[in-house]
């Protein structure tokens, strides 16, 4: 099981953490995404890490401006918005699989991961 916390509504150029705590994690090479969707179209990847990891990656989009971090002992992953922009405006869900490859975060699709948690929302405006 996944929970998610963090979102909210900022200005542009404002910061937001995410999180994402794992219920039952029993394996440390597991692969942990974020996405986003907007209504109207499907969730994109923003960034991935094998979690317990130390090489996320991300997409284009948010290079720069997004970053990965973890807290092994928690079982948390976060992820940390900064510069945020009105397009970056989007429900965030995170997800692990244990096929799924961050490498791939830029093509991967909601079907690549198996388990997903509940969404919180990010307003940019």
């Amino acid at each position: 099981q996944l929970v998610e916390s963090g979102g909210g509504s900022v200005q542009p150029g404002g910061s937001l953490r995410l999180s994402c705590t794992v219920s039952n994690l029993t394996r440390s090479t597991i692969c942990m995404a974020w996405f986003r969707q907007v209504p109207g179209k499907e969730r994109e990847g923003v960034a991935a890490v094998y979690f317990g990891g130390n090489n996320p990656h991300y997409v284009d989009a948010v290079l720069g401006r997004f970053t990965i971090t973890q807290d092994n002992v928690k079982n948390t992953g976060y992820l940390h918005m900064n510069d945020l922009r009105p397009e970056d405006t989007a429900m965030y869900y995170c997800a692990i699989d244990l096929w799924a490859d961050p490498l791939e975060i830029a093509t991967m699709t909601e079907a690549d991961l198996s388990n997903w948690g509940q969404g919180t929302q990010v307003t940019v405006s």
